[in-house]
């Protein structure tokens, strides 16, 4: 009966009352959120590669495979590289349905088994490496091991086959048919070679010279000998090994068309020839059915001649033409012939089969009739080492430390029980983007899932163990694309992918044991065939999500071997690449994958590079004065033609000692003896295309003093080619003199406080003084189009500065070849242009060749550069100096004398030297 005031009254109970205490509640008067967004956000997951859920139905057991893995002499690993669309994925997409018979049911009619990522699927090309391991039997049904690294076959990605390359022992470099020898076809020997690996070549889609082409059997015969002997033309031009040859005879050449599950190499063929007929040595048959050899069915045997004028050579009679028959029968003549034809070739199929389409149909006659790829495996066995013979070559070629110590012989017999070595190559992300998996090959030891390991990253040496770092390995999986085999252990030589170690590891790294293998030294980092010389700097739309954009760079970083990201001095975020649908990849990432950010690029000028030119212009050299106690005197000069090329390949080092370093530019170059024993450094680093040399006399200046800062003068000499003076860009093609030394007595005033800017600045002045030029970077691009559409390219590349320097119809089809160089600048859009003036009829590729000189003097003042107007040639060098000084934030204007103090200044005053630059 108690009295309770109007608004006392209590008609619901609380929140806190119906929910408990626990839990948050939320009262909302007004409802602020638009209806299009859900007050409950459904949770986002991330998902950027398909996967099995499960793991797939093999038809060998899990457990076999695991066992295969102690026997190192029973695995080989390999690399499928090739050209663009040659036929790589699909290849392994037939290997995959060999040894997964369920796969074909779930997937269409492409299966890409290993292109993983949605972006791969959508671009239709490879942009990752994928590895995949399986077991394949030979054609006398051993089983072996094999582990497989499929390779994107664009040029700009062929940093993902250098990493793949580094953990194979060989390569299986795919050629179309059609195409033949293209230009990645030939980048890719020269890199297999110099990375002294196996190599063996697989001649694929076969059937395009018979669908498509359709070339008599014999003509065809001569299209796949030219290809061959295109091949070992290149092989010989690059390798000094001269056993390396290829031929379908030796059994390191196999035929295949991965579209209709085809893949032979003769002696598989003649295998097919003895399972029908009984008592035929196959072996032997298989010797006789390469080269100019004739069968003579009178005397049913083998000659050299032609027994008669229409017989045909043994290749085309024993193997094109029952092939040709075969398609010839399944394309044109489904329902009379075709039945008598699979009766006698014992091919059984059922009333529906035998209603599927041409396609369908063709695959599956072609997959009975060839049966399981063993050509191919017995190609691998027989021609490519296993880790256990390959593994000295491999440590040799890639291990910092020497071959003879404990370690280096464990590694070198890939011993399961020796001291663990492990070297990762790659980082693969896992399907939400948040963290990477290590992927890399076991050289020694064992590596167990949980142990603790010791991981050291590229800059480690036994003086400097900064770059090291103790993790804990998390589970280790063997990887087959789109799922993976966790395994407990993982002895030598087999490939793995690592959870756990990627917090330290950037690019490369190798793991070793915690303690106990002090003198472990590391695997060199990759050396990559191509140059990243496109450049974009990025930056958040949003400026405070900056630390989010940071995090993504060091992701992506991660993510692609050949990516450089640095940051300016101007504080802008750069990220060099490969090329254009390289960074358009390595963008994609950033944004949607690794930082869910708006950010904004901007291409930048590419590096520009300036030259010092030949000396027949006056030179003046530049005295610089630092506390006036130290004077250096230098003079720039270009280097001869090919030298800088020279450095940079490691054609010639600064580590050898000075009598070998002497004689090389003594009888290469035609140096003087004085100048060859003298030569300093290599700059900015030791592959670096710019040289010091100490032409001093020793009657002039005291040789021990200058000895004392030698160091000091080197680093100057470092920087200052670092960061050039036009545009903050590497100097290169230079080679810098010096001709006097005035040296402080006292050492505290030859410190390197004094030395090294002073010895920057003397590098910066004679440069300056030296009528120094810019370059650039120069594409070599490779277009094929059909012969209306030749003149069409000529004017696309014209209007980019570029030029055609070859063009030639390719033998056997009816397109045209056209090879021309393009500045990188002017690359963009390039492929684009070209499709629309060719109604998308030409194909381009292109890779970095050179640096050449941009027309024009960039100091020149004259020049006037209007906005928004193209610049006559002359006047490119000065705009290109401008706009990037801009861009990062310099002075307009290189001044030379902000090098000089008033003491020097006077001093030029009194010798009357006319300084025609500005001051």
């Amino acid at each position: 009966m108690e009295v309770v005031l109007h608004e006392d009254k209590k008609y619901y109970p609380t929140a806190e009352e119906v929910y408990g205490p626990e839990v948050e509640t939320i009262v909302q008067e007004e409802d602020t959120q638009p209806l299009t967004e859900p007050i409950i956000k459904p949770v986002k997951t991330k998902k950027f590669s398909l996967m099995e859920q499960t793991l797939p139905v093999t038809v060998y057991e899990m457990d076999f495979l695991a066992d295969l893995m102690d026997n190192s002499e029973l695995i080989r690993n390999v690399t499928l590289c090739g050209h663009l669309h040659h036929g790589k994925t699909c290849f392994v997409d037939c290997l995959i349905e060999q040894t997964h018979p369920e796969i074909r049911k779930r997937y269409d009619q492409d299966l890409c088994y290993t292109d993983i990522l949605f972006t791969e699927q959508e671009r239709g090309v490879g942009i990752k490496s994928t590895p995949v391991t399986v077991v394949l039997p030979d054609t006398k049904g051993k089983s072996f091991l094999f582990n497989i690294m499929d390779t994107p076959g664009h040029v700009n990605f062929s940093d993902e086959v250098t990493a793949g390359l580094r953990i194979s022992d060989g390569v299986v470099l795919f050629i179309d048919a059609a195409e033949g020898v293209m230009l990645n076809t030939e980048r890719l020997i020269k890199h297999a070679v110099q990375e002294r690996l196996a190599v063996t070549v697989c001649i694929n889609k076969i059937d395009r010279l018979i669908l498509e082409l359709k070339l008599p059997p014999t003509d065809a015969y001569y299209k796949l000998r030219h290809i061959v002997d295109e091949v070992n033309g290149l092989i010989s031009m690059y390798s000094t090994d001269e056993n390396l040859i290829l031929s379908p005879l030796l059994g390191n050449v196999c035929f295949s068309s991965s579209q209709y599950s085809i893949c032979f190499t003769l002696g598989s063929f003649a295998k097919i020839y003895a399972d029908t007929f009984g008592d035929i040595n196959y072996q032997e048959f298989a010797k006789r059915l390469w080269g100019d050899i004739y069968f003579n069915p009178k005397t049913r045997k083998f000659t050299k001649k032609a027994p008669t004028s229409s017989s045909q050579r043994s290749f085309v009679e024993f193997v094109l033409e029952p092939l040709y028959k075969i398609l010839a029968q399944v394309v044109g003549d489904v329902d009379t012939t075709l039945p008598r034809t699979l009766d006698e070739l014992g091919i059984h199929l059922t009333k529906e089969e035998l209603k599927l389409n041409i396609r369908p149909l063709l695959r599956l006659v072609c997959k009975k009739f060839f049966g399981e790829f063993t050509g191919f495996v017995d190609m691998c066995v027989q021609h490519i080492p296993s880790p256990k013979v390959g593994a000295k070559t491999k440590i040799e070629h890639t291990y910092t430390g020497g071959v003879d110590s404990d370690l280096g012989e464990a590694m070198s017999e890939c011993d399961p029980d020796g001291p663990l070595m492990c070297h990762t190559t790659k980082m693969y992300s896992t399907d939400d983007g948040v963290q990477f998996h290590a992927f890399g090959r076991v050289l020694s030891g064992t590596i167990h899932a949980g142990q603790p390991v010791k991981v050291l990253g590229e800059n480690y040496t036994l003086e400097d163990e900064e770059d090291s770092q103790i993790c804990t390995v998390g589970r280790l999986w063997i990887s087959v694309a789109r799922y993976h085999i966790e395994v407990n252990r993982v002895p030598a030589g087999n490939w793995i992918l690592i959870e756990g170690v990627d917090q330290p590891i950037v690019k490369t790294a190798t793991i070793t044991e915690p303690r106990g293998n002090e003198e472990a030294q590391i695997f060199r980092p990759l050396k990559f065939n191509t140059t990243s010389v496109i450049k974009i700097a990025v930056e958040p739309v949003n400026p405070s999500e900056l630390p989010k954009m940071l995090d993504g760079l060091r992701k992506v970083n991660k993510s692609y071997p050949s990516l450089t990201t640095k940051v300016e001095e101007s504080g802008e975020h750069v990220i060099l690449g490969t090329g254009e649908l390289y960074l358009d990849c390595v963008m994609h990432d950033l944004r949607k994958m690794y930082s869910e950010i708006d950010i904004k690029s901007v291409a930048a000028n590419c590096a520009a590079c300036p030259l010092g030119k030949p000396p027949s212009l006056q030179l003046a050299d530049w005295h610089r004065l630092s506390l006036h106690r130290n004077k250096i005197t230098m003079i720039a000069e270009p280097l001869e033609k090919g030298l800088a090329e020279d450095i940079e390949n490691e054609v010639v080092q600064i580590t050898w000692n000075r009598k070998k370093l002497g004689e090389f530019f003594q009888t290469k170059y035609d140096w003087d003896l004085l100048a060859a024993r003298s030569i300093w450094a290599f700059g900015p680093d030791a592959t670096g295309p710019n040289i010091l040399v100490d032409d001093t006399l020793p009657s002039e200046v005291d040789k021990a003093l200058l000895g004392s800062v030698k160091d000091s003068i080197v680093q100057g000499f470092q920087w200052g080619t670092r960061e050039g003076p036009l545009c903050d860009e590497l100097i290169r093609n230079v080679k810098f003199k010096i001709l006097d030394a005035v040296i402080a007595q006292e050492p505290l005033h030859r410190g390197g406080g004094q030395i090294i800017p002073t010895a920057r600045r003397v590098v910066y002045s004679a440069f300056l003084m030296a009528t120094p030029r810019l370059m650039e970077p120069y594409y070599f691009v490779e277009v094929q189009a059909p012969a209306d559409c030749v003149s069409a390219v000529y004017t696309v590349l014209a209007r980019r500065r570029g030029h055609v320097t070859q063009d030639a119809p390719i033998p056997g089809s009816p397109l045209y070849t056209i090879k021309a160089f393009i500045p990188a600048i002017d690359s963009f859009g390039f492929e684009t242009d070209l499709r629309t003036h060719t109604q998308g009829q030409a194909f381009s590729l292109s890779v970095f060749h050179h640096w050449q000189i941009v027309p024009g003097d960039p100091l020149d003042k004259s020049i006037v550069i209007r906005p928004l107007e193209p610049q006559p040639a002359p006047h490119l060098a000065r705009e290109f100096m401008i706009k990037t000084r801009r861009r990062k934030g310099l002075s307009e204007d290189v001044s030379i004398s902000k090098f000089f103090d008033d003491p020097m200044l006077l001093e030029l005053a009194k010798q009357d030297v006319v300084l025609n630059y500005p001051m």
